[in-house]
């Protein structure tokens, strides 16, 4: 779980630069948006992932087993 923790860490930060960028107007906006789109979407993911695991953990099972879902899943969840 710490690996994905870490993971997430990194990934907020890189999505905190690429705001940054966009915000300023300096690079290429079009390539930026396109990375950040991706990032928010592999995000998505990771924080899925950590959840399951968590959930898997609170019930007596193996974290082990929780799996990647695919972005086209984690992106229609309602909160």
């Amino acid at each position: 779980m710490h690996a994905i923790i870490g993971r997430i860490g990194q990934m907020v930060a890189d999505e905190r630069a690429l705001r940054e960028l966009l915000a300023d107007g300096s690079g290429d906006g079009a390539t930026e948006r396109e990375r950040l789109a991706a990032l928010e979407r592999e995000l998505d993911q990771c924080w899925d992932l950590l959840r399951q695991r968590r959930a898997l953990g609170n019930v007596g099972a193996d974290p082990g087993e929780a799996r990647v879902r695919p972005s086209s899943t984690v992106e229609n969840y309602q909160s």
